[in-house]
């Protein structure tokens, strides 16, 4: 290619393309280049200095590597490629006077200090440093900052990288940091002293890269070398974002996100990140059943002897909640269908069409945000629904996109037009001008709080007809993690589960089941289901056993086991497969593998992990009128039973509400 630039880094010759960097030239080259400051999805700061490299034939000084493209380079003087040095006498010597500057006010706190074992100050101090310093003066001491019951502060560490700052101003959407003073008696500071308000505000702790910022959660619980780390999928909400499950023991201490380009690049939302505190309580770690209006505990055998009694008793039904694996979901499924029952999965009334998977996940990628030069909102909230999935939409608005929205009027952290708030104003979209947020290659997001209700098909008709309209690509946005992989299986019923003798119900919470059918409860909180009862049956949360989930964009992942059951709880397919022998009608497989092995014989695109399908177009046949349009999650930190056993949660959406409140009152 043409347009390429050849230059010579350390005696390697390389071709690149002229936009990049030198930092990320030499990361094309396999050489490592220290930084502080910068960082790929952020804005270049330049202002730590450590990326200094030598310029041969440029200026008698090393140059920010960071801040320098390719096409600024001078070829040489018969038209050589330009020559970069990073390990020359010049460079050291720079290196080293930078991080003796950086260490002239930094605490030896590292023996106390939560980010000791994983911080980038100790590493780079260890590999460029000096082993001196020749500052005799006292060090600085800064106040810390007050961030709320996420983010704990030492700011006295802090090297003024601006990680924080360009973070929560860039990619969250919300300015709530920033630096102020010059010189020594520059800090970062909050606005007014206010605590933090972002969704996202735990990504600024895996940011910082010393120990300014840590996890106030997990402060002081663990060192880096005693945890066993598992990678994982988060299953909070229907992103799917790539996780890292750190545990100690058998506890889950934090969970971390990983780097997935095609899903939630390296962020994670604070409910995904802290949901590790509600593992630990309000566990079901025994069988119960229900004798005289009160649970009392039981043995395995005669739990699952009481749910098989009573399920050849009469009719049985099945519900799917939200965080089940689809392994559960089809070993149920085979279980019921074979007393002659039915399953559903849209527990909460959603109209999603049974083997259409254009209409209940959509065309799009998450990918596709990216590239979007406009995106239609259709009944969604993605802040409070999926907030790693908006940073995406906000990074596309960054970028010049349009977003338009249809539905109730919410604070997105991005500017948008908004187009109304009901059926009509969705149809009336097809008489607008298309230039007026909305065009040709619009991405169209449609969220579950208007597609439930008597005319929840109409609106996913009209919105897959102006997807059509437009040439868009479509993508539903799901809130529950269980959702797609339980519609790709078939787990629903066409007459409902109203009139069934006997409902199980698989780990399903956010529903009300009337006084009347006998209920069997599987899944691992004492929430409202298990409170429903009249069997409980324990099971493994979603870090406890291995697990596909697919996300809202139809890709299938895999949960890995990061730890065990607490008490004699079990896995989910394995209670199914032993409740299945009990009645006499055993399931055709004694293992995970073999049940894998049956459901991708049956769904095949299940078999290719990480990789989103294809999607036949196929429109939606509907009318009716939906009248306003609702939004799917009110309390965004209490959406599952995982969140709603955390205090740490019931805290973050306690001062949720007030900061709504105050609002109001405000206005």
């Amino acid at each position: 290619m043409s347009d390429l630039r050849k230059l010579i880094i350390d005696d390697i010759e390389i071709e690149v393309d002229p936009a990049l960097t030198l930092i990320q030239a030499c990361e094309v080259a396999g050489i490592e280049i220290p930084r502080f400051c910068y960082h790929e999805r952020l804005s270049i700061a330049g202002n730590c200095r450590m990326c200094l490299v030598e310029v041969v034939g440029g200026p008698p000084k090393p140059a920010a590597s960071c801040a320098m493209q390719v096409r600024d380079l001078r070829p040489g003087p018969e038209g050589q490629p330009p020559v970069v040095k990073t390990n020359s006498p010049m460079v050291k010597k720079a290196r080293e006077g930078v991080m003796e500057f950086l260490l002239i006010n930094h605490p030896l706190d590292c023996p106390i200090c939560d980010q000791g074992g994983e911080c980038d100050l100790q590493d780079q101090a260890m590999a460029y440093g000096v082993d001196f310093s020749r500052f005799r003066e006292p060090k600085r001491a800064v106040d810390n900052l007050e961030l709320g019951p996420l983010v704990k502060t030492e700011m006295t560490r802090c090297i003024s990288c601006t990680r924080c700052v360009r973070f929560i101003t860039e990619v969250a959407g919300m300015p709530e940091l920033g630096q102020t003073g010059r010189g020594e008696d520059a800090e970062i500071t909050s606005y007014l002293g206010q605590t933090l308000d972002s969704e996202m505000q735990g990504n600024i702790v895996d940011l910082c890269p010393v120990g300014a910022l840590t996890s106030k959660p997990y402060a002081f619980t663990a060192r880096p070398w005693e945890l066993t780390k598992t990678e994982s999928i988060d299953v909070m909400d229907a992103l799917g974002s790539s996780i890292r499950v750190d545990t100690k023991g058998r506890e889950v201490m934090r969970i971390m996100p990983r780097n997935h380009d095609g899903v939630n690049e390296e962020w994670l939302s604070d409910k995904s990140r802290f949901a590790w505190d509600g593992l630990r309580r309000q566990r079901l770690d025994k069988p119960y059943i229900r004798e005289n209006g009160k649970l009392r505990a039981a043995s395995w055998p005669e739990a699952l002897a009481a749910a098989a009694g009573a399920m050849k008793g009469g009719r049985v039904a099945g519900i799917i909640g939200d965080l089940a694996p689809v392994e559960a979901v089809f070993a149920l499924k085979e279980l019921v269908e074979g007393l002659g029952g039915s399953v559903e999965c849209r527990t909460d009334g959603v109209k999603l069409p049974v083997g259409n998977r254009s209409a209940y996940v959509g065309t799009a990628s998450v990918e596709d945000i990216d590239a979007a030069k406009a995106i239609m909102l259709i009944g969604t909230n993605p802040r409070a629904e999926a907030p790693v999935l908006n940073a995406r939409i906000r990074k596309a608005w960054l970028k010049g996109a349009t977003i338009g929205l249809v539905g109730q009027p919410v604070d997105l952290t991005y500017d948008y037009a908004h187009l109304g708030t009901s059926h009509d104003a969705l149809k009336g979209l097809f008489g607008m001008n298309p230039e007026n947020a909305h065009g040709k290659d619009t991405l169209v997001i449609v969220g579950q709080g208007v597609l439930t209700g008597e005319n929840g098909a109409a609106v996913l008709a009209d919105a897959m007809r102006y997807a059509e309209a437009t040439q868009s690509k479509f993508m539903v946005l799901h809130t529950a993690a269980s959702r797609v992989g339980a519609m790709d299986v078939g787990a629903v019923s066409d007459g409902g589960v109203e009139d069934a003798d006997v409902i199980f119900n698989l780990g399903a919470d956010e529903v009300e089941i009337p006084a009347g059918p006998t209920v069997i409860y599987q899944g691992s909180h004492g929430d409202r289901g298990a409170h429903r009862a009249d069997i409980i049956l324990p099971a493994a949360a979603w870090t406890e056993e291995n697990g596909l989930f697919v996300n809202t964009e139809g890709r299938p992942q895999l949960a890995m086991r990061a730890s065990f059951p607490p008490g004699d709880a079990k896995e989910n397919w394995a209670i199914l497969r032993a409740l299945s022998a009990e009645m006499g009608a055993t399931l055709s497989y004694d293992s995970l593998a073999q049940l894998r092995a049956k459901l991708v014989a049956e769904v095949p695109h299940l078999k290719a992990i990480d990789e989103v399908p294809a999607n036949e177009w196929q429109p939606v046949e509907a009318s009716g009128d939906a009248g306003e349009f609702g939004l799917a999650v009110r309390d965004h930190y209490l959406t599952n039973p995982v969140l709603r056993a955390a205090p740490l949660m019931a805290e973050l959406q306690s001062a949720a509400r007030e900061r709504k409140a105050g609002k109001l009152a405000a206005q």
